[in-house]
């Protein structure tokens, strides 16, 4: 593994470890010719993936920019970072699996959008405002209708209830 810090190609692994879900091997490295330490993260990889551009480009899938993306869309919110991880993992295991090696970067994008409505609804808008190219706050509305309708439903369990189904009333929240 090359050293990020001065090049050198004969670093140390001096730890190892599995992460939190065991999707990966932490590996605690450091260099004998600047003493630089660093972490890598070695992770199962099924098949080169290749994202598809709606302009037609095509870019080899990257874990990372998936990663940053998600962490802009949660920027500031209380969602456990393994959480995250474990919902990145989940979607890269399902284009690995599709047994397709070129992915349209919308399929990418829906699987992010089915991830983050259940893991965060802010997060949700903020990453499908990008997504689908917001231009007006009616925009905005409609998806806060369509999330707010499917919160008010109830669920299997709670037809029978005697209970009358909570209002439509939204209180505002701080993101």
């Amino acid at each position: 593994m090359r050293c990020p810090y001065c090049g050198s190609l004969e670093t140390q692994v001096k730890d190892s470890r599995p992460t939190d879900d065991a999707s990966a091997i932490r590996r605690r490295r450091v260099c004998p010719d600047c003493g630089g330490r660093f972490t890598t993260f070695e992770r199962v990889q099924l098949r080169e993936l290749t994202v598809l551009k709606k302009s037609g480009r095509r870019a080899p899938f990257e874990r990372e920019k998936l990663m940053r993306s998600l962490e802009i869309a949660l920027r500031k919110r209380p969602v456990e970072p393994e959480r995250v991880e474990r919902m990145v993992n989940g979607i890269v295991r399902q284009l690995e699996s599709q047994g397709e090696s070129e992915i349209a970067s919308d399929r990418i994008g829906e699987l992010v959008m089915e991830g983050l409505r259940a893991l965060d609804s802010v997060a949700y808008v903020r990453f499908a405002s990008v997504y689908r190219n917001f231009r007006e706050a009616r925009d905005f509305n409609a998806l806060i209708d369509e999330l707010g309708a499917e919160q008010i439903e109830p669920s299997k369990d709670e037809e029978g209830a005697s209970e009358p189904p909570p209002s439509k009333t939204r209180t505002p929240t701080r993101a």
